[in-house]
């Protein structure tokens, strides 16, 4: 997540692709640099004006991590209001469940890639860290859609 996520006074309408390998999700880590709270959000990113949200999906995990994506099944809308980096945003999101099309994403331990002019991290992580409150999964009821 970068400054660019937040649009002052505007809704961001964002697209995630929810990723299982058995009991671990693929997130990437994040930081706020005010809270230094680092927290885990799945990828993806903007939908742009006229783009469909699967269409984005898949745009945004190419462009991020150079994946492509397979057995794409939307799951739900999710209304996300936070505080990131001082600011206040708002998000509607596009949640879809998914697979990678090569199977080395599942293999990887972690991945670095650039969002702008970030660098961020990508990596596998059990599901009960998220669960048991050690680290912060966001948003908070994305991991009702974790389950089975």
């Amino acid at each position: 997540m970068t400054d660019g996520y937040i649009m002052q006074g505007k809704i961001r309408v964002i697209v995630l692709g929810l990723i299982r390998s058995h009991d671990r999700i693929f997130v990437s880590e994040c930081e706020d640099p005010v809270k230094q709270d680092t927290f885990y959000r799945a990828l993806g990113g903007g939908i742009e004006f006229g783009e469909h949200s699967i269409d984005a999906l898949q745009r945004e995990f190419q462009e991020e991590i150079k994946a492509e994506l397979t057995n794409i099944k939307y799951l739900a809308c999710l209304e996300n209001f936070f505080i990131f980096n001082g600011e206040a945003g708002h998000e509607l999101i596009q949640l879809y469940q998914c697979e990678f099309v090569d199977p080395k994403f599942y293999q990887l331990e972690s991945l670095a890639f650039a969002d702008g002019e970030w660098i961020f991290t990508a990596l596998w992580m059990p599901l009960d860290r998220f669960r048991s409150g050690e680290l912060r999964l966001v948003p908070d009821k994305f991991i009702d859609y974790c389950e089975g």
